[in-house]
C-alpha cells in the first residue's frame, strides 16, 4: 500500500520505519530540517503544510493517510489551525483527488478525557475535555471519524496516552523531583507506532482505540522503582495540594495536576494487538542501564 504519514515526526518516524518493509511511505513535514529527518530514516520525504491545500499537491497519492501533525507545544489556537483546520483541509484535498485514499488514521491524545478521579476509562467512556486545546481534540476526532465518510472512506481514531522512548524517557524529571502524586498513563513510541500499524494493515475501519500500556501507574510508585533500579535514592514527593500551591503555576498546569485517570487498553488487546514494551519496567529497561553505565 501506499501510504502518507503527515506529521512525520516522532512517532511517524518510526511508522514509516515499520511500515517501509512492506509499503511505499512517505513522510511530510513542514520544515526542510523535518524532511532531512524523514530521509534520514530511509523514508521519502516531503516538504508541505498540512494547512496549504497547494502545498499538499506535491504529496504522492495514498491508499492511506495518517495525520499525525503536532502543533508544536503552542496554545489552544495553534492547535486549531493544525488538528482542526489541517485535518479538514488534509481530508478534503486527498479526497478529492482522482485516486482517493481508502483510510485515515488520525492520532488524537487521552486527555480529551479530562478528570475521572483516577477511575477507569476506556473508548466507551463519554470524553469530558477541560481545556481549550482538549476542547480542540475532541473536535478533530470527530472530523476524523465522520469527514472521510462524507467521501465514502474510513476514519480511525487513535487516543495516545503519554508517550516516551528515545529521547523522551525524562529520567531526571522523575529520579530528581520532586514528584507529583497522581496516575501516568503510557505508552512507549515503539508501541504507539505499532499500534498504528496493526489498525492499518489489520484491516481495522471506523476505530476509536486508547492506545495505551497495560498498566497505568502512580508517579509516586514509579519515580521510587526508577530510582532503585538506577540506584539512586528516593526523589522527594509532593501532593498535589502542595504542588498547586505555587501560585506561579499555569492555568494549564493547574488542569493538567488536578486531572487524573486510569486508561484501558481492553479493546487495544481484544483486537489483537501485542505489545513490544506491555509496560513501563520493559520499556524503560534501554534508559536504566544507559543511566547505570553512565
Amino acid at each position: 500500500m501506499r501510504v502518507a504519514i503527515l506529521g512525520c515526526g516522532y512517532v511517524g518516524l518510526e511508522l514509516g520505519r515499520q511500515l517501509q518493509a512492506a509499503h511505499d511511505v512517505a513522510g511530510v513535514r513542514r520544515s526542510a530540517a523535518g524532511v532531512q529527518a524523514v530521509e534520514d530514516a530511509g523514508l521519502e520525504g516531503v516538504q508541505a503544510d498540512v494547512t496549504d491545500d497547494a502545498a499538499l499537491g506535491a504529496v504522492p497519492d495514498a491508499d492511506w493517510v495518517v495525520f499525525a501533525a503536532s502543533s508544536g507545544g503552542r496554545g489552544a489556537e495553534a492547535a486549531r489551525d493544525v488538528y482542526v483546520d489541517g485535518l479538514r483541509t488534509a481530508i478534503d484535498h486527498f479526497w478529492a483527488r482522482d485516486d482517493p485514499p481508502e483510510r485515515l488514521v488520525y492520532t488524537s491524545s487521552t486527555g480529551v478525557y479530562g478528570d475521572h478521579g483516577g477511575d477507569w476509562v476506556d473508548e466507551t467512556t463519554p470524553l469530558d475535555p477541560q481545556t481549550e486545546k482538549t476542547e480542540v481534540l475532541t473536535e478533530a476526532e470527530r472530523i476524523a471519524r465522520e469527514r472521510p465518510a462524507e467521501y465514502g472512506g474510513h476514519g480511525t481514531v487513535a487516543r495516545f496516552a503519554g508517550l516516551y522512548g528515545p529521547d523522551r524517557y525524562r529520567l531526571e524529571r522523575y529520579l530528581q523531583g520532586p514528584v507529583t502524586a497522581g496516575y501516568l498513563n503510557m505508552v512507549h513510541r515503539d508501541d504507539a507506532a505499532g499500534a498504528v500499524r496493526f489498525l492499518l494493515e489489520g484491516d481495522h475501519r471506523d476505530e476509536v482505540v486508547l492506545v495505551v500500556d497495560d498498566e497505568p501507574v502512580e508517579k509516586w510508585a514509579f519515580a521510587d522503582w526508577l530510582a532503585e533500579q538506577c540506584g539512586v535514592d528516593h526523589p522527594p514527593k509532593q501532593t498535589k495540594a502542595e504542588r498547586l500551591a505555587d501560585e506561579t503555576l499555569s492555568s494549564t498546569a493547574r488542569r493538567r495536576i488536578q486531572t487524573s485517570k486510569r486508561c484501558s487498553n481492553d479493546r487495544l488487546r481484544e483486537l489483537g494487538y501485542e505489545f513490544a514494551y506491555p509496560t513501563f519496567r520493559a520499556g524503560y529497561r534501554t534508559a536504566v542501564e544507559a543511566y547505570r553505565a553512565d
